[in-house]
């Protein structure tokens, strides 16, 4: 365990030195070539912003994952990669994603194309037998069957990514979340004996790393801020979904059954995700079409309700973490199954959206705001 262990901080150390290599040359090419995020009514930023950062994160991840496995099979002997449909399918997906982050960043690209491309990249999945084939119990539901696993899964991949790319509104959220996210699938991957897939998540987090120093840290003014764009939030999403997907899939072949996988795996991702339901139900009360941008995610309430960014970023990553704690104590300590646990993580989140709803009114702010 300590030798791989040594082998995941390989890659997340060469993965971040890559974005450090990465991101200013970046930046550079960005104003170079008038590549920015303009600011508008909706957005919070003040000045224009380069916006490929993303770019940085799928060649750094990759670089960093191969060194980690020559490492480790010229010090072992052994080959510790094998080509399967699983692997093939994956990465086919993932070029897909980051490619359509890309062209959207550079020229643009109208939602749905972006939804039909990612609906393609996630079909794949279930096509090469990766698909969500068990509810563990969920609402008394335990083995589904292959077409209803295929459609919630690519439903659930689909949702996550689009979740991602939503939450990223203020500075560090999205890749605050993803980060937090990324570090519980890697100790869920490494508790189950798979550290192929554990030096690939280390790989993703280590570029995180100086992305969320140039964007959180970095001064616009001197050309050293930088957003991550949908090449960026899109790939984070792809990644997380497909992450979530295969821990959460009982696949005796690869892992011993393990009932925990499912609620795990939702709680990675519990904010970002329940926080899409919510604008969604929101928009649907109000009639406003489901794909308008408004201004109406957690971190636009918290910020009416007088919070600075940086405060409503910190404030939302503890929110996450304290779910995390809350579902682990529930999960293994009181041993409360799937249905128990996400009904009180649904009342909890409809708690602290009613408290946030207190201070916007306190700052004599809407509620809900287009």
């Amino acid at each position: 365990m300590t030798y791989h262990i040594l082998i995941i901080i390989i890659a997340l150390i060469a993965s971040a030195a890559c974005g450090f290599i990465m991101i200013p040359q970046i930046m550079n090419f960005c104003k170079r070539k008038n590549i920015y995020d303009i600011p508008n009514a909706r957005k919070l930023h003040k000045n224009a912003i380069p916006r490929l950062g993303g770019i940085s994160f799928m060649p750094s991840m990759l670089l960093a994952f191969l060194l980690a496995i020559l490492v480790m099979d010229n010090v072992t002997g052994q080959e510790h990669v094998t080509i399967s449909l699983w692997t093939c399918t994956f990465f086919i997906s993932l070029i897909l994603i980051y490619g359509i982050g890309i062209i959207d960043d550079l020229i643009g690209l109208g939602a749905k194309t972006k939804f039909v491309v990612q609906i393609i990249a996630a079909s794949l999945l279930p096509a090469s037998g990766l698909y969500i084939n068990d509810l563990y119990g969920f609402l008394g539901i335990h083995e589904i069957a292959f077409w209803p696993g295929a459609c919630i899964t690519v439903f659930l991949i689909v949702f996550i990514d689009n979740a991602i790319n939503l939450i990223d509104g203020i500075d560090g959220l999205a890749g605050g979340l993803s980060f937090l996210a990324l570090g519980g699938f890697l100790a869920c991957f490494m508790r189950e004996n798979l550290f192929t897939y554990s030096i690939l998540i280390s790989g993703l987090m280590g570029v995180l790393i100086p992305y969320l120093y140039f964007n959180v840290l970095g001064d616009p003014s001197k050309n050293r801020k930088i957003f991550m764009g949908d090449s960026g939030s899109l790939t984070l999403g792809f990644i997380l979904g497909f992450l979530f997907v295969k821990f959460a899939m009982n696949n005796p072949m690869v892992m011993s059954y393990h009932k925990d996988g499912l609620i795990l795996s939702i709680t990675m991702l519990i904010v970002p995700m329940f926080d899409v339901v919510r604008v969604v139900l929101m928009r649907t009360y109000h009639r406003r079409p489901l794909f308008q941008a408004d201004k109406n995610h957690i971190h636009h309430k918290l910020m009416r309700s007088g919070m600075s960014q940086h405060q409503s970023l910190i404030i939302i990553l503890a929110v996450a973490l304290l779910f995390a704690a809350i579902n682990i104590l529930f999960t293994f300590g009181l041993k409360l199954n799937l249905t128990a646990t996400l009904t009180i993580d649904v009342v909890l989140f409809v708690i602290f959206n009613y408290v946030v709803n207190y201070g916007i009114r306190r700052h004599g702010n809407p509620v809900f705001e287009l």
